[in-house]
């Protein structure tokens, strides 16, 4: 079964600055396309789409042309941006130009709640549906709330929820995520991303740890609705890709083939308009 992988972060600290990276030395180093698809390509990942890596504002276009053509298995990019500014027009004039790039996101999950309520923050990301770009987004459970607002405002752009909504495996705090799933999954503008949940259920995890929060997210969302990424090299803190790769195999054991080629390609080229 063929995986496009959504959820790819490329790292060149020779090239851009990730502010962010002094806080997480496992990962503060380079991590090529070369190196990640010598290892994807013998897990049945055929093509990737490169997340940005919230770099410094002043590299985000440079990010987005350069992983565009780093490597032919990159079909895409979702390029970073900041429609709290001002000058988010002038901005997405200059990254939709781009080759390549499939859509926008902005890390929330970091963020103060109120960054993204504002009547200008709403109002800029209104302006993808025009260039058929989507918006990924980036919420800790705690925070659906928020996402599924500014997904009610903005009907006319396709939103995708990155990794599950960010539940708290390792806390064991279910039944309060299960809630917010099933209530923000209403929303026919959002997609979900089985993606990033390794991250949040401690260095030990196994796929039964994992399980209650694929089956919600599947039974929340339906097949038509959900893709996968590998979230690789954030991924490497409690596992590797491969690891990753094989527990997904192990929760989709007893879905239809249909169903998985469903989430692992179909849906994530329609989606994201990959041909």
């Amino acid at each position: 079964m063929r995986i496009v992988d959504t959820h790819l972060h490329l790292i060149y600290p020779e090239r851009f600055r990730y502010p962010w990276l002094s806080g997480a030395p496992a990962i503060n180093k380079r991590w090529s396309a070369e190196d990640y698809f010598a290892q994807a390509s013998t897990l049945g990942i055929e093509a990737a789409l490169h997340m940005e890596v919230d770099v410094a504002e002043a590299d985000m276009i440079a990010e987005t042309q350069f992983m565009t053509s780093a490597n032919s298995g990159i079909v895409g990019a979702i390029a970073s941006c900041r429609p709290e500014d001002d000058g988010f027009d002038a901005f997405l004039d200059r990254v939709a130009a781009i080759d390549g790039v499939k859509g926008l996101r902005r890390v929330l999950h970091q963020s103060p709640d109120a960054l993204s309520e504002t009547d200008l923050f709403a109002s800029n990301l209104s302006k993808l549906a025009d260039r058929q770009l989507t918006f990924d987004l980036c919420v800790r459970a705690d925070q659906l709330h928020i996402g599924r607002s500014l997904v009610d405002r903005v009907t006319d752009v396709q939103f995708v929820l990155d990794h599950c909504g960010v539940p708290d495996i390792a806390g064991d705090d279910f039944q309060s995520w299960r809630r917010a799933i099933s209530d923000i999954a209403k929303r026919p503008n959002l997609v979900a991303k089985l993606s990033g949940i390794v991250a949040y259920a401690g260095p030990n995890w196994t796929a039964d740890d994992l399980r209650p929060y694929a089956e919600h997210i599947i039974e929340a969302f339906g097949w038509n609705r959900l893709v996968w990424g590998s979230d690789y090299p954030v991924c490497t803190l409690t596992a590797d890709l491969e690891r990753w790769v094989e527990a997904t195999h192990t929760l989709l054991s007893g879905s239809s083939e249909d169903e998985k080629a469903r989430l692992l390609h179909r849906n994530a080229e329609r989606i994201y308009r990959i041909s």
